[in-house]
């Protein structure tokens, strides 16, 4: 199985120039001209051996099917190439909503939105630091679509960019029965697109890296 591993960030405007590489089957047009020059210039009185000769086709056989089969995957390499590129250039910018219960803060606001179960009448944020204590809980507009934590703490100071925090929201009905335990969706920007694997990945200003299929477009 062969891996791709390409990545495209904002910051790419154009393509690198690749490295120029051997060509595919240089050795294998090598091995015909020697077996063909072989059988050109044997000894009539002494031809070469039989054996020798199936040996020798095996060879090239086996050589023709490597070719054959290097020349696929590179083509399956340049059409995930391709599509990762063509990818890149329709998510690199974009805004995106991201599920995910623990990030990094940057020093930026995370912004997020929830999305409550029905009969939800009240929802309460709850930050919890690396060590699991609680460092900041509010209680969200119902009005708003989109909410926001500034790194604001209980104790009056603000989170240093590079901590670790948990983020949880649980909803409550109007009887104050919960009815869910929630993680945000934040809303981030799209910085890099990458293929790893055959799974395509993007990572984003928030520092969180998701698969594609998982990132919604706001």
């Amino acid at each position: 199985m062969t891996s791709v591993n390409t990545n495209y960030s904002a910051a790419q405007s154009t393509p690198t120039a690749a490295a120029s590489q051997p060509a595919i089957g240089e050795e294998f047009n090598s091995f015909i001209k020697l077996l063909t020059a072989q059988m050109r210039h044997q000894d009539p009185l002494a031809p070469l051996d039989s054996t020798q000769f199936v040996e020798q086709l095996a060879t090239f056989s086996s050589l023709e099917q490597q070719v054959r089969s290097n020349s696929s995957l590179d083509i399956i390499a340049t059409m995930m190439n391709d599509m990762t590129g063509l990818l890149a250039s329709q998510w690199l910018g974009q805004s995106v909503q991201i599920e995910a219960s623990t990030l990094p803060y940057t020093g930026e606001a995370v912004n997020f939105a929830v999305n409550a179960p029905g009969g939800t009448e009240r929802q309460v944020l709850t930050v919890k630091d690396a060590s699991g204590q609680v460092v900041w809980t509010e209680t969200l507009d119902p009005d708003s679509d989109v909410h926001s934590w500034n790194g604001e703490l209980q104790d009056g100071s603000y989170a240093a960019s590079g901590e670790s925090f948990t983020f949880s929201i649980d909803a409550y009905n109007a009887d104050d029965v919960k009815l869910a335990s929630l993680s945000p969706k934040v809303i981030t920007t799209v910085t890099s697109i990458a293929s790893e694997g055959g799974v395509l990945y993007v990572t984003t200003t928030a520092q969180l890296t998701s698969e594609l299929g998982s990132v919604r477009k706001v």
